[in-house]
């Protein structure tokens, strides 16, 4: 695996951006350089989660880290609202027009992997690339989970959000690996720092506790693959060697509709971006150069 850096992260400038109403925090590094890259985080993480990548990638990329609504620095949602994915593919759009981009190349974790792509599929006139690390698309499941799913999205929508309370830093990070048993001691101080706040009693994950509960909606398999098949721009997946398996029948069905796009391995868990930056970094900007 890659050395972890040291040194405190690349200087980047932070953005605001508004998508109807709600505050999109962004991370923008290298404005102006002719190679346009969003980078869109995993589940609960934030920008931050894409520090070491960025760092290694060279000058000629113009770089673009969001924190999605709810998560890191960006808003949450007003009283009574709920959280659903694929709100956030409006706010892509609303990044893109904010940025004054007409197109650019996606590199998502995990969920933000399940973004791009849906994205792309949604939007083709707009995505140059995906990058799609540890995520081969959403997952619903059978129909027959969609009436147990409902009675779980209802009973946890009358349940209070609790923001748990940590007494430092190293006490949210070890909530973090113990929540994520691939995660290194580096990667989960690293999420913890960047991703906490002063609460009363210590501190507290900056992301909205309604994220949390249980959505009402899920893709079933046949409209996955449906979804991935109309993705249309170049696709690479990379996955962690201790990571995700891409050889089990659904994971081999979903590459076939992608049109079986380069699958590669990088030393390390579900967040491989973060275990091995160096190796992640030389795939994105082989890739979006060669698209490019």
């Amino acid at each position: 695996m890659s050395h972890l850096p040291s040194s405190p992260p690349l200087a980047a400038r932070s953005l605001r951006i508004d998508s109807e109403g709600l505050a999109l925090h962004l991370l923008e590094r290298h404005p102006g350089a002719p190679h346009r890259v969003l980078l869109l985080h995993g589940y609960l993480d934030h920008a931050r989660s894409f520090d070491w990548l960025v760092e290694r990638l060279p000058s000629t990329f113009h770089t673009v880290a969001l924190d999605l609504r709810g998560m890191g620095h960006s808003g949450h949602l007003g009283p009574g609202a709920h959280y659903h994915v694929m709100d956030h593919l409006a706010d892509l759009g609303a990044v893109l027009d904010g940025l004054g981009w007409t197109g650019a190349h996606l590199v998502g974790h995990s969920l933000g992997g399940i973004l791009a792509l849906a994205f792309a599929a949604a939007r083709p006139d707009r995505v140059r690339s995906v990058t799609a690390i540890e995520a081969l698309g959403p997952s619903g499941g059978e129909p027959s989970l969609a009436v147990g799913r409902l009675q779980a999205f209802v009973e946890d929508a009358q349940r209070p959000a609790r923001r748990r309370v940590y007494a430092d830093v190293a006490a949210a990070a070890a909530r973090l690996a113990e929540s994520n048993s691939g995660l290194s001691p580096t990667a989960a101080l690293h999420l913890a720092a960047h991703g906490t706040a002063p609460v009363d009693g210590g501190l507290g994950f900056t992301f909205d506790p309604r994220h949390r509960r249980r959505g009402a909606m899920g893709f079933d398999e046949a409209q996955t693959l449906a979804l991935l098949a109309a993705v249309s721009c170049s696709v690479q997946v990379v996955l962690g060697t201790l990571g995700y398996s891409a050889e089990d029948a659904q994971a081999q069905a979903r590459l076939s509709a992608l049109r079986a796009p380069p699958v590669h391995r990088v030393p390390g868990g579900h967040h491989c971006h973060m275990d091995s930056p160096s190796e992640t970094a030389t795939l994105v900007q082989a890739f979006v150069s060669q698209v490019a």
